[in-house]
């Protein structure tokens, strides 16, 4: 029998909004997204080689997804340390959708892994840590679950991270790239890329259900019970793996239609979506109270041709201060 047509019955979510949607028949719940304009401009700022931004595309898609989940005002961190040819990667994620991302990275080893065809993700990275640090703000809890980096690419060590610490099956695509469009009659190269996480939350399991926050398991906690025999999320696991870069990409693919393809014999639900956007969060106000919690001597040592320069590592922004301004209040701080 042939499937009947597709038909969406609400808003399409569109580029840099993340969908949350259900699968009720296979106990799976999970969310979607293609990244847009907030993206490549988030990049554009940095000018970085085409494999960084790819790896920094990718890492912010899936702390999109990630971030997304959480149901309080907070912060969500996604942070690598490594000894590849990118030794730092931090993509900042603060409620409701706001997102920055960096990456600290060698110029000749990238472009010797470039010219040599080695800009997957894992060959970026090479060895190191993951941290996924979720921060409530004020006096609350500060959750943190840290993985090891073997050479795996982001979606493997996103497969680890929530084996290990959130105890949830869980299936993650990404895809980034850049791509020829025309805006306003004139061809243009700008980056996309998209994800979908699909975790299985079968109402009676032998680990109880949770999204985050999380952190690390306590020691001891074996890990969960992947469920590969399980017909449902084997099922789901496989639907999720069909998926190929080009549908994340493609803006003519809304991610709804997407969700159709994969999972219209068992029926899905969508729910509201959450709109990214590319935002800092860096203030001079903000630069201000940490300047003036430095000590006199501090203060000295950060002047430089009569001023303290700050540059936001994030989105570029150079901030300049009188370092007179925070002396007084140094030396106030030293004398009691």
């Amino acid at each position: 029998m042939a499937a009947p047509a597709f038909q969406l019955t609400t808003p399409p979510a569109g580029d840099d909004a993340v969908r949350p949607f259900q699968v009720d028949a296979l106990d799976v719940r999970g969310r979607i997204v293609q990244m847009g304009p907030a993206l490549d401009q988030l990049l554009a700022r940095h000018d970085y080689p085409p494999a960084v931004s790819k790896l920094v595309a990718e890492a912010t898609v899936l702390t999109a997804l990630l971030g997304s989940s959480l149901k309080f005002d907070g912060q969500f961190i996604l942070q690598t340390q490594t000894d590849g040819p990118v030794s730092m990667l931090v993509v900042d994620f603060r409620t409701p959708g706001d997102l920055r991302a960096y990456a600290s990275f060698d110029e000749e080893a990238v472009a010797a892994a470039e010219a040599a065809g080695y800009i997957g993700s894992g060959q970026l990275l090479g060895h190191g840590t993951l941290a996924m640090t979720i921060d409530q703000g004020g006096d609350m809890t500060r959750y943190q679950g840290v993985v090891a980096l073997e050479g795996e690419s982001l979606e493997e060590v996103a497969h680890t991270y929530f084996r290990q610490s959130e105890q949830i099956p869980t299936k993650v695509r990404l895809a980034a790239a850049e791509l020829l469009v025309r805006a306003d009659g004139e061809p243009r190269r700008l980056w996309r890329a998209g994800g979908v996480l699909a975790q299985f939350m079968p109402a009676v399991a032998k680990q109880p259900a949770r999204d985050l926050p999380g952190g690390d398991a306590p020691e001891g906690t074996d890990e969960v019970d992947d469920f590969t025999e399980d017909d449902s999320w084997r099922e789901a696991q496989l639907l999720v793996e069909t998926v190929e870069d080009h549908e994340l990409l493609d803006p003519d693919v809304p991610v709804e239609r997407l969700l159709y393809r994969l999972f219209h014999e068992r029926g899905v639900r969508v729910y509201d979506p959450t709109p990214m956007r590319d935002k800092c969060s860096c203030s001079r106000e903000r630069i201000e109270r940490v300047l003036r919690s430095f000590s006199a001597e501090a203060i000295d040592e950060s002047v430089e041709d009569g001023a303290i320069r700050v540059k936001c590592e994030f989105c570029g922004t150079n901030y300049a201060f009188d370092p007179e301004e925070f002396r007084s209040t140094a030396d106030e701080a030293t004398q009691n």
